[in-house]
């Protein structure tokens, strides 16, 4: 009889101790990427940015200063404050608009006439927070990928 009531209560115990226990909070570093450049008519390029947000939490993105280089050549600074908050594991996408430096506009213009691909790279910074925060915090960004033009869509690389 003693054993069935201590077993009873080592059951008891662990059931109450799984309800005390949340979810996981896991704060991760964002990343983002160029998911579309569009050339417009006169030179500007329109930057789709995806935000990816790696975090367990949903999370609340207040600005970004990012670097962006096309081929060997700097095109110039993407700024913007997204005020945007991000599911926990997932992505939104951001328009950023810019007017890039004479170089990188040469070699994005020879890359879409010749219909090939071309790399580039971000590099800056993203200020994030777990949505239930006031403060931000700044997280480093690399991210070196390729785009490719797009058929059928003139001045348009993803």
């Amino acid at each position: 009889m003693t054993h069935r009531v201590l077993l009873a209560l080592a059951l008891a115990c662990l059931v109450l101790a799984g309800c005390t226990s949340g979810p996981v909070r896991r704060v991760s570093e964002p990343a983002a990427s160029i998911q579309q450049l569009t050339v417009a008519a006169d030179g500007s390029w329109s930057v789709e940015l995806r935000l990816q947000n790696y975090s367990s939490v949903p999370m609340r993105f207040d600005s970004l200063t990012l670097d962006v280089r096309i081929g060997d050549q700097a095109a110039g600074k993407l700024l913007h404050q997204p005020a945007l908050t991000v599911g926990p594991e997932s992505a939104d996408v951001v328009s950023v608009t810019m007017r890039p430096d004479a170089g990188a506009r040469m070699v994005l213009a020879d890359a879409l006439a010749s219909r090939r691909g071309v790399d580039y790279a971000l590099e800056g910074s993203i200020d994030a927070a777990p949505a239930d925060r006031s403060s931000s915090r700044s997280y480093r960004i690399l991210r070196k990928s390729a785009l490719s033009p797009m058929p059928g869509l003139p001045g348009v690389l993803r």
